[in-house]
């Protein structure tokens, strides 16, 4: 039992403290933990992961309704389309070689502008398209991982075994990819750190040329779900901190799409189309296209278009049409059916980015030679 003098004090005591004080300690919150950084992913690779690259869109929404919020995919290039909100930021650079980048060093600017924790590597194609063989291919992703641990020794890197190729141009492109592929698991094995794991995964087994791409190469909306669900267990293995075992070697051959009777392009575009009788477009739907020079080295460079639609009315579909000057002709294109006919060029929306709401944008690319300089021709949009 207190006695009556104490008692008295101790009320004394608490009457002389401040009545804010008494407060903040009876009705204080807890503090909150400081919100966790983003684990910053960096898609890397060419044109089947940049131009648009829909499979990171699809990988992207999976991780948001499974629960993994707190990534940032990043790179210095942003997202084209693919018909739903995501973090589209990537470093999928339409018509690159990776031998190139490496020889280049173009990959310490992309790193150091976006410092990635993971990376995501699809990359090879248009180094098998050019028969450049595997080692070289191989020398290259090492150039790349060591300059990706410079960046972030703890770098986390997830490798595919490339997509299977059936370009109408290059009957020899399935085989180069299937001895590409066959020798990743072992490069990966060798250049593999604790502290900088390199994971491989296996984009190429059960993959169809005829099936899920739209050209024999670039994925169309069926690839590009396979290949989200490939990425996703490997992904968010690397989120949560581990590393899952590696890819199996192929062991079976994918399925090529039948060769198309002319390419008159020379890359995957399939046969010729004739051009429909010229109508007027819908009311309502407009576009204009804009033709520049990327790249160029001596003998060869990479163009791109823009086409942005500018009427009221959502487009359904769109045809460019350009003149190359003298000593020009395309070689391979991607996101667009192209026909060339001497110096004519047609350039039509494939299925996936026809569809363009007022003020959107989509891009297509190609490759071509010139003698002398590669200058841009004036190119013009048609609506439908």
């Amino acid at each position: 039992m207190l006695r009556r003098p104490f008692l008295s004090a101790l009320l004394a005591a608490f009457a002389a403290v401040p009545l804010t004080l008494l407060v903040g300690l009876v009705a204080a919150p807890p503090a909150r933990p400081a919100a966790a950084t983003p684990v910053r992913v960096m898609p890397l690779g060419d044109s089947i992961t940049g131009s648009p690259g829909c499979w990171r869109s699809a990988l992207w929404n999976r991780l948001q309704s499974t629960g993994h919020t707190n990534t940032d995919f990043v790179g210095t290039l942003g997202p084209q389309g693919c018909g739903q909100p995501y973090d589209g930021d990537n470093e999928g650079h339409g018509g690159y070689l990776v031998t190139n980048v490496a020889n280049q060093n173009l990959l310490p600017g992309w790193l150091a502008a976006t410092r990635p924790d993971i990376v995501l590597m699809h990359f090879g194609t248009n180094d098998v398209w050019s028969n450049i063989a595997p080692a070289t291919i191989l020398a290259a992703y090492s150039k790349l991982v060591d300059q990706m641990r410079a960046s972030n020794p703890a770098m986390r890197v997830i490798v595919a075994k490339i997509i299977p190729m059936a370009p109408s141009s290059c009957a020899e492109c399935g085989q180069r990819a299937v001895a590409l592929n066959a020798a990743i698991d072992g490069w990966a094995a060798g250049k593999t750190t604790a502290a900088s794991p390199i994971v491989v995964v296996d984009q190429w087994t059960g993959f169809s040329t005829t099936t899920d791409t739209y050209d024999g190469v670039h994925p169309n909306a069926a690839g590009d779900q396979k290949m989200s669900d490939r990425w996703y267990p490997a992904l968010v293995a690397a989120l949560g901190g581990t590393t899952p075992t590696a890819s199996p070697t192929p062991t079976v051959s994918p399925t090529t799409s039948p060769t198309p009777t002319a390419s008159p392009t020379g890359g995957p575009t399939g046969s010729p189309t004739v051009d429909p009788p010229t109508t007027s477009p819908p009311a309502g739907v407009a576009c204009t296209a804009s033709y520049r020079i990327t790249n160029q080295w001596q003998g060869g460079h990479q163009g791109e278009v823009t086409v942005r639609s500018t009427g009221a009315a959502r487009t359904t579909g769109w045809r460019v049409t350009f003149t190359l000057p003298a000593g020009q002709q395309i070689t391979q294109t991607w996101n667009a059916e192209l026909t060339q006919t001497g110096s004519a060029v047609t350039a039509r929306n494939v299925n996936w980015n026809g569809a363009l709401a007022p003020a959107a944008e989509a891009t297509f690319g190609f490759l071509g030679t010139h003698t002398g300089t590669a200058t841009a021709p004036t190119a013009t949009c048609t609506a439908s």
